[in-house]
């Protein structure tokens, strides 16, 4: 534990402090990792847009046979695999099984000196407050994120049926922001006011049981799902594609399969105000058609 770090007085905190069997994962290399991997493999990536934003499935006799982009080209398949994460309700009809949900991140950049000093903080989380982890040694960088049980964009489509369209932001809301520096005054109160030099809105997308959802469409054969990170998908990556795999190749674990399978019956007349064990700011899911105010970092 590196010394004169947490500084703070920890008002009303407990909680303990777990040696071993806890840590955490540098977001952006793991997937530079898992993309360099994928491609060693042979996968081909098809980035930038027009040619690589996707606007639809290909239909083709009652079955999914691929997707098309926003040039028009239309990219064919045996199989089709959704993993779109918060934006698949805008691809697929779920039917109410997923609930794209946001939360909010920003980070401190700090001297090379203090990267030094900082090095080796193990990552701190308090279930209402938010959590953060030693900083980024390419970017010199302090995560901090600010717990809560989520922000929903609560729209009306054509059909006048109430959904959460995600959008993309690099700003958070001011709210937000106070929130994290709140967190930093009990913890680190010597960062609290350094300015913010990157903030972003994260979304995922909920499950009622927030289970992943992995599985043959049970109308179009061909397309498989892997969607519903709900929250704690990310840990999963060194394992979650096999889940993918396997069920794709009719030999996942009978109980998993149970648990990842097409259930809409259990998103029928859902809450979309659940918090769904989630706690922090003011302990409901909060909507950004409500947000009065955002940051300008950077501007």
């Amino acid at each position: 534990m590196p010394e004169g770090i947490l500084t703070g007085d920890f008002p009303g905190w407990q909680g303990f402090f777990k040696k071993t069997g806890a840590g955490w994962v540098h977001a952006r290399n793991a997937m530079i990792s898992a993309a360099a991997e994928a491609q060693r493999l042979g996968v081909k990536f098809v980035t930038a847009s027009p040619q690589g934003t996707v606007t639809g499935l290909v239909y083709e006799g009652g079955d999914v046979v691929g997707a098309r982009t926003a040039d028009s080209k239309e990219h064919r398949a045996y199989r089709t695999i959704l993993c779109a994460g918060a934006n698949s309700n805008q691809l697929l009809d779920l039917e109410d099984q997923l609930r794209p949900t946001a939360w909010t991140l920003a980070h401190i950049k700090l001297t090379d000196e203090e990267v030094k000093v900082y090095k080796n903080l193990p990552v701190l989380f308090n279930i209402e407050k938010g959590f953060f982890m030693e900083p980024d040694e390419d970017k010199h960088e302090l995560k901090i994120c600010d717990e809560h049980p989520g922000y929903c964009n609560w729209v009306r489509d054509t059909g006048d049926k109430l959904t959460s369209l995600p959008f993309a932001r690099h700003q958070i809301p001011k709210e937000a922001e106070q929130r994290a520096r709140s967190f930093l005054r009990e913890t680190m109160p010597q960062l609290a006011e350094r300015p913010f030099s990157f903030a972003r809105i994260c979304w995922c997308a909920d499950t009622p049981d927030r289970a992943f959802l992995i599985d043959c469409h049970p109308e179009h054969a061909s397309l498989v799902l892997g969607v519903g990170g709900s929250g704690h998908g990310f840990k999963y990556i060194p394992s979650v594609a096999g889940y993918i795999a396997d069920k794709m190749e009719g030999r996942l674990d009978e109980k998993l399969a149970h648990v990842f399978r097409w259930r809409p019956e259990t998103a029928v007349d859902r809450d979309w105000q659940d918090r769904q064990g989630r706690f922090g700011g003011p302990n409901k899911v909060m909507d950004f058609q409500e947000v009065q105010e955002w940051t300008e970092i950077g501007t």
